[in-house]
């Protein structure tokens, strides 16, 4: 059983360096589209069961250029547990202020979640965000014997992967951040763990 993860395509947040998060949303670049259609040819020949979305705009949008390439037609299914982590206080604002004035608490969001103190913003746990991100899509896996794709964001994609390939908090980020419109593959046998992560952040297929 293999399950195929992307990051949405870059916005206008990410190009301006601004925080999105669970509730904040911009709208893609244009350049954005053609790197989706890329991506979706690039996975067109995959038999999948169906492709699970974030519905935030910037997910919704990517899934639906992804199998707009495809032939089959695939249904897509939005689920909120699929959302980037709330960031409180921190959603719309310029990271590059921010890290000026919480230097500390965001290097430990960016780089150390085991350490990372959401109540700085009033944002969400990294503990509740991985109860909702990993019981989504075990759940999700274990109803489909066909590869299903999901469609997410950054922060909540990457540490969930991580966590479902078998790696303690401390080390959730010690390959980085996904980058938009990659691709990862988390494959499992009997639909449980252990995963194996067998690809990461690839994004060889784009223009």
């Amino acid at each position: 059983m293999k399950l195929y993860f992307t990051r949405h395509g870059k916005t206008e947040w990410n190009e301006q360096r601004r925080f999105q998060g669970m509730n904040g949303d911009s709208p893609l670049l244009s350049s954005s589209f053609a790197q989706i259609r890329a991506l979706g040819r690039h996975l067109q020949d995959v038999p999948f069961a169906a492709v699970y979305s974030s519905p935030s705009q910037r997910a919704r949008q990517t899934a639906q250029g992804i199998v707009s390439q495809w032939q089959n037609q695939i249904p897509i299914y939005y689920d909120a547990s699929l959302k980037e982590m709330g960031y409180g206080k921190l959603e719309g604002k310029s990271i590059d202020q921010m890290q000026e004035k919480y230097g500390k608490t965001l290097t430990n969001m960016r780089h150390h979640l085991d350490l990372y103190d959401a109540s700085v913003f009033n944002g969400e746990t990294v503990a509740a965000m991985l109860e909702r991100m990993v019981k989504t899509i075990t759940h999700t896996s274990e109803q489909y014997d066909a590869p299903v794709l999901f469609v997410g964001h950054g922060t909540s994609l990457t540490a969930a992967i991580q966590f479902l390939a078998g790696k303690d908090l401390p080390d959730l980020r010690k390959m980085g951040g996904l980058r938009n419109n990659s691709l990862s593959i988390l494959e499992t046998k009997g639909k449980k763990n252990p995963y194996e992560l067998t690809l990461w952040n690839d994004t060889s297929f784009l223009p």
